[in-house]
């Protein structure tokens, strides 16, 4: 088997892979609603960030808007799952064909894009530097976002790699 091949499969792997991630995501933020919903109360609330910060007026104190940004945020999980997964469906079904596989990656990039957009502009962007999540020492989902959007990004990297025939 080639090694172009080998990569397809990788590819193809890879994304299904981002798939499985995003949907354990999901499932454990809707079976463990209270755990994660907290976390976005807090980080919009901005009561664990230091006391003499002069960006406390971009705190938000309104139970509402803390409900819909944590049901954004899972919609937004489980469509990048669902892209991921149909992403990886027109990969596998198109593994034979360098030039048909590499047309077949769209919805991929599309979920990639998704997620990035999840854990970099929402988390990293919004929660890290709007809401200052940085200066909580209780909730900062700074590592585990950076984690996500690093292995994100490298992945889109390597998606877009065009394979030879």
């Amino acid at each position: 088997m080639s090694t172009d091949k080998i990569f397809r499969y990788c590819k193809t792997l890879l994304v299904a892979f981002i798939a499985i991630m995003s949907w354990i995501i999901v499932i454990g933020n809707v079976t463990d609603y209270y755990t994660n919903y907290h976390f976005v109360e807090h980080v919009f609330k901005m009561d664990t960030t230091f006391p003499d910060s002069h960006v406390h007026y971009r705190s938000i104190d309104n139970e509402f808007i803390y409900h819909l940004g944590y049901i954004l945020i899972i919609l937004s999980e489980g469509i990048m799952g669902w892209f991921c997964l149909s992403g990886s469906i027109a990969m596998y079904r198109q593994l034979k064909n360098a030039a048909g596989f590499h047309q077949s990656k769209s919805k991929a990039v599309i979920g990639i894009m998704i997620g990035i957009a999840v854990w970099f502009f929402g988390f990293e962007v919004i929660g890290g530097e709007w809401f200052a999540m940085w200066q909580s020492s209780t909730w900062n989902g700074l590592a585990s976002a950076e984690r996500i959007v690093s292995f994100l990004v490298l992945s889109m990297i390597l998606l877009q790699m065009k394979e030879e025939e």
